[in-house]
């Protein structure tokens, strides 16, 4: 007897919000649903995903909000690490840590790596020229300088990136420079910061890129275009009062660890707090010393650098740590031509879509129209149509029918079947097929596919009951009807273990209404036997129709 493969270790890396505002629909189908997808579905074949995150609480976004509004930061911090928490908890997300780089055990891993880095000589001090706002008569982080992008002719950049054409600029870099606190002209000054030595890892990152197997093309090559352009050593420092101090005193006060390199150690430093909670101190050495393990990073596309660059580089200085083995960063969606913004106002927020679907509809929604090649327009008008023209009239419809003709014609038994017709067979086998190309995708991060291949298994269980009428061989064939609603719960037990990793909530609905067992995190993956015999649950409309408001 063969044993079963073991399970592997994969870490679901997925980004950190800013808690500095609400979150949109771009964010989410960008990173987080991705995320929670994948994760499911390695759960569910088997594996032992680690999926953490948490809101990034550091740095001048937070800062820059709680200017605006004249209170501390950590009020907004406080304010929208909850509203994050409690939408991923309306949404069905199964994470295993969401926390905060505000923690005192992100301090001490961030502060680590410092020193780590510091010692092996990946970081020196240096002075440079910094913007000085002499109207404020303080230096500006790179947030809190705007102006005109070089490359795309953006008027509203940001110092740090500019936000329509995703390129990280130095305030330097902007045309026309001003101070977001007093609309002056900054002026420069020199200033003493940490520089992480970027350009030291240009030829290791450059060979492990092209390594790199399966990645989007738009990653590779936007990753290596970066470095066949130079990498440029970086200030990891900022004359900024809010983040993780610095452990060493060289710099004076008034400074802190600039948020882009404590942001992403966040990946590390839940791992090792998920540990510390769970009471094995050492238990995230199985994903971060495991070359066996499996690295993924949910991200969008304007994160990219610093995930496939900057990460890695910080974990090449530090060594002994695995690299990301995948960096599925998804692209832009757009709101009817204009890219989604949290700091514009532009795109429907996580909460007011909440508010106007169902969570798992709204997850379906958005899975079947992922930008993971290109960037996406999202309109009210094209979420409403999957909901009901896709999720409710054939996968909701399916379920309901075949479980109603159940009670009706069996009392709500799965009934014995007869003997079976080619029909019957090649049903099964198409749902069969679904389920196995749908993992193919899945494993690939390819869940737009995925899905779609799990609506046509659908599809062909519909069009299996339309040519057969089960309706209709009640009045003269009771065997045959039995035949074909048996078959078809068969088919069902197979789609909603596919749907559960998209549809959390009603997948489980439907599993436990046709009798299959639901235990949290136990591998569900495939097409479980649903016995002659077994009493069905009630039949319940598994979604609502959406109708879109009558504009005035």
């Amino acid at each position: 007897m063969e044993s079963s493969p073991k399970p592997k270790k994969v870490l679901v890396a997925v980004a950190w919000p800013y808690a500095s505002g609400s979150r949109h629909l771009g964010h989410l189908a960008g990173a987080y649903l991705p995320a929670d997808i994948f994760g499911r579905y390695q759960r569910a074949i088997g594996n032992d995903a680690l999926m953490v995150s948490g809101s990034d609480v550091h740095g001048t976004p937070i800062t820059v909000r709680a200017d605006d509004e004249g209170v501390e930061p950590q009020v907004v911090v406080d304010r929208y690490h909850r509203e994050f928490v409690e939408q991923w908890d309306a949404l069905g997300f199964d994470w295993d840590l969401f926390t905060t780089t505000g923690t005192a055990n992100h301090h001490e891993v961030t502060q680590d790596m410092f020193l780590r880095l510091l010692e092996r000589g990946y970081i020196d001090k240096r002075t440079s020229s910094q913007f000085y706002d002499p109207k404020a008569e303080r230096f500006l982080p790179d947030r809190y300088v705007e102006g005109t992008c070089p490359h795309c002719g953006y008027g509203e950049a940001r110092g740090d990136q500019c936000e329509n054409c995703s390129r990280t600029l130095d305030p330097i870099d902007l045309i026309q420079p001003r101070s977001r606190l007093t609309g002056a002209t900054p002026v420069e000054r020199p200033t003493a910061h940490f520089y992480l030595r970027l350009s030291d890892f240009a030829d290791d990152l450059k060979q492990w890129l092209l390594s790199r197997e399966n990645w989007r093309k738009h990653v590779l090559n936007f990753s290596l275009g970066w470095i066949e352009e130079g990498l440029h050593d970086r200030a990891i420092t900022r004359d900024i009062e809010w983040g993780v101090e610095i452990p060493v005193d060289d710099l004076g006060p008034g400074k802190r660890i600039y948020v882009w390199f404590d942001a992403v150690i966040g990946y590390l430093s839940a791992s090792k707090e998920w540990s510390q909670i769970n009471g094995h101190d050492d238990a995230w050495r199985d994903w971060w010393e495991n070359p066996d393990a499996e690295h993924y990073y949910f991200i969008g596309k304007d994160n990219i650098p610093f995930h496939t660059i900057i990460w890695p580089a910080i974990l090449l200085g530090y060594g002994g740590l695995e690299l990301p083995t995948n960096v599925p960063a998804n692209q832009f969606v757009t709101f009817k031509g204009g890219k989604a913004s949290a700091s514009r106002g532009i795109g429907l927020t996580i909460g007011a879509a909440l508010e106007m679907y169902e969570p798992d509809a709204l997850r379906y929604a958005l899975a079947s129209n992922f930008p993971e090649t290109s960037d996406v327009d999202i309109t009210e008008d094209e979420l409403v149509r999957r909901i009901n023209d896709e999720l409710v009239a054939t996968w909701g419809n399916l379920v309901n029918r075949v479980i109603s003709m159940t009670h009706r014609y069996f009392g709500g038994v799965v009934p014995q079947p007869g003997e079976s017709q080619a029909a019957d067979v090649e049903v099964l086998a198409a749902v069969d097929t679904a389920l196995a190309d749908a993992s193919e995708h899945l494993g690939a991060v390819r869940l737009r596919a995925a899905l779609a291949t799990l609506l046509a298994g659908a599809q062909a269980t519909n069009q299996y009951l339309s040519e057969l009428e089960p309706w209709k061989t009640a009045k003269t064939d009771l065997e045959r009807t039995g035949t074909t609603l048996f078959i078809a719960l068969q088919c069902i037990s197979g789609l909603a273990a596919g749907f559960a990793p998209y549809l959390p909530a009603t997948s489980a609905k439907v599993l436990e209404a046709i009798g299959i067992d639901t235990s949290p995190r136990q591998p569900a993956w495939g097409r479980a036997a649903v016995p002659a015999g077994t009493e069905l649950g009630p039949a319940v409309p598994l979604f609502s129709k959406v109708e879109l408001p009558v504009e005035d």
